[in-house]
């Protein structure tokens, strides 16, 4: 980031809101498209899930909520509106493709919710936010893939429905660098705290 560029948001845009004091770790769409070399979705991110499990390890043991996403289709594609017809690597998200499966050694356990999607967003379409305030969570620790497009769209989402959201860093992930980065800088100017792994252990550990 250019002297210019941090000059300009300086005393702008580097508010933090904090952590909340009731959070669910919400992982988003961690299947094996972003996986599989032999997938166009492959995005080089096992540092990311790798992360991901580092804070679900340490959530289980705080009994703090865990919330996962992935993206499902009607085989036609009919469900999934614009967003299947602009994006045509969403073929690979129809029901029953080895590619909406869960990423090797990510295995949700019974009590915690999955939450299927058609769009970017965890919350467009979905009971998610229902959820989460029936429950009384007042923040939301997000995870995902990819970086730019879904967390993104969640992220926005989760700000605007009234939750904290916290997007951490290390534990998100995008197919280039250059709109991780972006995405990254964008949220936490605007909607989310992004924090560090870490940092986000640390408070968990104090739940």
């Amino acid at each position: 980031m250019s002297d210019n560029l941090n000059s300009n948001y300086a005393g702008v845009y580097n508010n933090r809101i904090g952590f909340g004091s009731k959070p669910a770790l919400v992982l988003i769409d961690f299947v094996e498209a972003y996986f599989d070399p032999a997938c166009d979705l492959y995005a080089d991110v096992g540092e990311a899930l790798a992360s991901a499990m580092r804070l679900v390890e340490v959530a289980r043991a705080k009994h703090i909520p865990i919330i996962y996403t992935n993206v499902v289709y009607h085989p036609s594609g009919i469900n999934g509106g614009r967003f299947f017809e602009k994006a045509k690597p969403l073929r690979h998200m129809v029901e029953g493709s080895p590619y909406g499966a869960w990423a090797k050694g990510l295995a949700p356990l019974e009590n915690e919710l999955v939450v299927s999607k058609q769009y970017p967003s965890a919350f467009f379409g979905t009971s998610l936010s229902s959820t989460l305030t029936a429950a009384g969570i007042d923040s939301v620790i997000l995870t995902g893939l990819t970086t730019s497009g879904c967390v993104r769209a969640s992220c926005v989402d989760a700000c605007s429905y009234g939750f904290i959201p916290i997007v951490v860093e290390e534990a998100c992930g995008d197919r280039h660098d250059a709109p991780h980065q972006a995405n990254l800088f964008d949220m936490n100017a605007k909607y989310a705290d992004v924090v560090s792994e870490s940092e986000t252990i640390s408070y968990l550990k104090t739940l």
